[in-house]
């Protein structure tokens, strides 16, 4: 139960920051109008990401680019022996998770914006990328981020015609 109350706790916090962001009501759905993009339906793809998360606790490939308004299927697997998280934010949503992170180390949770993987798994995230600069990506377990378990995702702008 303590484990289902964090998650909770955790998905309000994020959706109030994403719906203040967009301004929209709290629990809004998506990230819309957020600065990490919102989630993207699998029909709109045009481009996917292969990506390994390694117990040398990195991301490969530790960067990636694409273009504004693109929906990127990333095909995510955990290549290592230990449990590893994608988690796209802004480094400053990243780092306050992580906080928290450290404090209830066990703690669940699954938003869009995010996939946790056991050893040896493999999973996908669907995600359209709205606005143009840098999206951040960690893994937010305990010892992870802090050796470096970090990528960015390079959002090109579109040219306006």
């Amino acid at each position: 139960m303590k484990l289902m109350n964090w998650g909770v706790f955790l998905s309000a916090i994020f959706f109030s920051w994403a719906a203040s962001a967009a301004g929209q009501h709290a629990g809004g759905h998506g990230h819309h109008g957020s600065p990490i993009g919102e989630l993207g339906s699998a029909a709109a793809v045009t481009q996917t990401i292969q990506v390994e998360m390694l117990d040398t606790m990195r991301f490969s490939p530790a960067s990636f680019s694409v273009k504004q308004g693109q929906t990127v299927r990333f095909v995510i697997k955990n290549a290592g022996q230990l449990k590893h998280e994608f988690v796209m934010g802004t480094q400053k949503d990243l780092d306050a998770h992580y906080e928290l992170m450290k404090k209830h180390p066990h703690m669940e949770h699954a938003e869009d914006n995010m996939l946790s993987l056991e050893a040896g798994k493999s999973g996908e995230l669907i995600w359209k990328f709205t606005q143009a600069g840098t999206v951040d990506v960690a893994c937010l377990f305990p010892g992870h981020y802090d050796a470096g378990m970090k990528a960015a995702i390079k959002v090109g702008s579109v040219a306006s015609k």
